[in-house]
């Protein structure tokens, strides 16, 4: 590497290294780099020495010489209030980004609202196709498929390495990609036999909208598991925030739901926002908690444990998806073959919502 690829603290120069010890200047850009060409004995003299003039690679020069940017990007297609208050992306990205910091890796994230594109048919496409062509991105994080997805496509086109998260492997043929997959049979058979076992009958599930493709798949391992249990569920999509999950919880309560057959004695809700929502919503409809109606949500956060009563939810390990999201591709950009990890199924965790049914009817 030349000598424009590291940064001095002072105005010591690489030059000034190789004479401080002896070396040639190709030696210390050895030492520094990690590469062949000096013996163990020299590269820590060099090291020793860069550590006390406060030296550090320039992760820029770096990336010119490699042809790399060093960044990972992501974009997320979501209001942009909606991610503010949305504890699960706070949660993910802080595990993808403790995995970045160590590695010396920037991360480059966007956040479209959708009320302001204006071709819905083209989403975020036109970020992915500029990062791909200034080469702005390494690599890029891909959230919230949705059936027909066309960002895989455009990123095989380009031959730009992705991570998806919580997909089914198998649904989009792809280049150079893998996947953190999410057991949704195995979180719908944990929350549905929990309220099997206390002997409810008719739930309701809030879902988030069912474009999205882990919601729906959310939805169908829902219903298989308490179909086999002989348990009714009744489905209100909602948009994931907790206004609306207040909304959809009067109207099931309403019965203005289609398909709905009864009073739900139980209420799932696809995130941690609708839940609490909910909850306030069957507070003002007079309605007891756990009482009447069990509420469990599927994510778990602070704002579950905090609420009054404490909301019963799935509890994932939302930051290690991301520390897995980002070493998979970590390891694409390297090179390495693709390869998918699962991530771990959820635990419930049943607080004081969660009761056994007083209609067992």
């Amino acid at each position: 590497m030349s000598e424009s690829a590291v940064f001095p603290a002072g105005k010591v120069t690489i030059t000034d290294l190789a004479r401080r010890l002896g070396i040639s200047k190709a030696s210390v850009s050895y030492a520094l780099n990690g590469n062949p060409g000096v013996s163990e004995a020299t590269r820590a003299r060099v090291l020793a020495l860069a550590a006390e003039l406060g030296w550090y690679p320039s992760s820029s020069a770096r990336a010119l010489s490699q042809s790399r940017s060093e960044t990972v990007g992501i974009v997320l297609y979501r209001d942009p209030e909606q991610i503010g208050a949305e504890p699960f992306y706070m949660t993910i990205l802080a595990g993808i980004e403790a995995v970045l910091g160590d590695h010396d890796m920037n991360l480059l994230l966007r956040i479209v609202d959708p009320q302001h594109v204006a071709d819905p048919a083209a989403r975020d496409l036109p970020i992915y196709e500029r990062w791909a062509g200034e080469r702005r991105v390494d690599g890029v994080i891909l959230f919230d498929h949705v059936q027909g997805d066309p960002r895989p496509p455009l990123l095989d086109r380009y031959r730009l390495p992705y991570v998806r998260m919580g997909v089914d492997p198998n649904s989009v043929p792809a280049v150079r990609s893998a996947n953190v997959t999410v057991a949704q049979n195995i979180d719908a058979a944990t929350v549905v036999d929990a309220l099997h076992g206390l002997g409810h009958k008719r739930i309701a599930f809030v879902s988030g909208p069912l474009e999205l493709l882990h919601e729906a798949a959310k939805f169908a391992e829902i219903t298989a598991r308490a179909e086999r249990l002989g348990l009714s569920v009744v489905l209100c999509p909602a948009d994931y925030s907790a206004d609306d999950g207040g909304k959809a919880t009067i109207a099931l309560m309403a019965g203005l739901v289609p398909g709905s057959a009864g009073f739900p004695t139980a209420i799932v809700y696809g995130n941690d926002l609708m839940a609490v929502g909910g909850l306030q919503a069957l507070r003002r409809l007079g309605l007891s908690v756990p009482g009447q109606v069990s509420v469990v949500s599927w994510d778990d956060s602070i704002l579950c444990q905090l609420s009054s009563p404490p909301v019963a939810a799935l509890g994932r390990s939302v930051a290690d998806m991301g520390r897995n999201a980002a070493l998979l591709l970590l390891e694409l950009i390297s090179g390495h073959e693709a390869r998918n990890i699962a991530a771990a199924p959820g635990v419930l965790l049943p607080r004081e919502t969660l009761a056994d049914n007083a209609f067992n009817a």
